[in-house]
């Protein structure tokens, strides 16, 4: 969980958007008690959460102590939206893992154990958004191989956002990508909607500065249609959004040289579920036209002629 950050930023989301929500009793007593849920490892990390959370509105969070992959973790069909951004870099033993998880995939690798984990705390038709490092998407192992063809085949994997690998600068420096899909235990998948996000309203160096106001940057998530021409070159973020809420990712089209596209399930299969963007993404080259050798050599002799005048009237000022 870290510090609370996805469950707060989805709070104030709810406050902003859905005030009228709140004249319901029932749904208060929800927010409160009983939405929020998280779990988190590091004792400290867990005080800063909770405060977090309170500071941010949210009263009673269900906040959980100790490893989300642990055996005391048994967790299951509990959910209905899981937000999360797994370690990108560990390894366990396979005995300090949940044996369940290990049954879809066997592997010591922290970030495919998350997944599985998501996939198990799911309840049918929850819905999860997880950032994971690209190695995830391609990864040529047993248990990168199973993990996908879980989403793909007795899933409905949704979405895959490819982000720059500078969002998480100064901190990691690692591609990553969200995945987008929802449990259903049973083939859904036909498309996968693909979108290649190449600006998210920052720097993607070390420093990370704004690339624009605070008031333009909030309206991308709260107005993002309204403001696809003014941020197209700062930010893809309210593209994203735009496609994505208007529940029509199958208009999309497969055009392969956009920024957002779709790819058939079948060509996914055929590509041993390889989720990565760039086995499918076409880049279109810029055909230029060159002038003939003799042409360019004619110039470059022009040119030197000049250069030769030139000196030649600054020798005779300098005189």
């Amino acid at each position: 969980m870290g510090t609370a950050g996805f469950l707060v930023t989805a709070g104030e989301y709810i406050q902003k958007t859905h005030e009228d929500w709140f004249l319901d009793e029932k749904f208060r007593q929800h927010f409160n008690q009983h939405m929020f849920n998280g779990i988190e490892i590091d004792p400290s990390m867990m005080r800063i959460a909770s405060m977090n959370l309170q500071l941010h509105g949210i009263e009673n969070p269900i906040l959980t102590d100790g490893s989300a992959l642990a055996e005391n973790n048994s967790t299951s069909n509990a959910y209905s939206l899981v937000l999360a951004n797994p370690p990108f870099k560990g390894a366990l033993d396979y005995d300090e893992v949940e044996s369940s998880l290990l049954t879809l995939t066997k592997t010591k690798k922290t970030e495919l154990l998350f997944v599985a984990l998501i996939l198990r705390m799911l309840k049918i038709g929850g819905r999860a958004a997880v950032i994971v490092p690209d190695g995830v998407l391609f990864g040529s192992s047993t248990a990168h191989k199973s993990l996908r063809k879980e989403l793909v085949e007795n899933q409905h994997l949704q979405g895959v956002i490819s982000m720059p690998s500078g969002v998480f600068k100064p901190y990691a420096g690692v591609s990553t990508a969200i995945l987008l899909f929802t449990k259903t235990n049973r083939a859904e998948t036909d498309k996968v909607w693909f979108y290649d996000m190449k600006a998210d309203g920052f720097s993607l160096d070390d420093k990370r500065n704004p690339l624009m106001d605070e008031e333009l940057m909030e309206k991308c998530f709260q107005e993002p249609v309204n403001v696809l021409k003014e941020v197209e070159d700062k930010c893809d973020i309210p593209a994203i959004l735009t496609q994505w809420n208007e529940g029509k990712l199958d208009k999309v089209g497969e055009d392969k040289t956009a920024a957002s596209f779709l790819v058939p399930k079948a060509e996914i299969v055929a590509n041993d579920y390889d989720l990565s963007i760039n086995r499918y993404k076409e880049i279109v080259y810029e055909k230029v036209a060159y002038e003939k050798t003799s042409v360019l050599i004619q110039q470059i002799k022009e040119l030197d002629k000049k250069r030769v005048e030139a000196l030649e009237e600054l020798e005779k000022m300098l005189e």
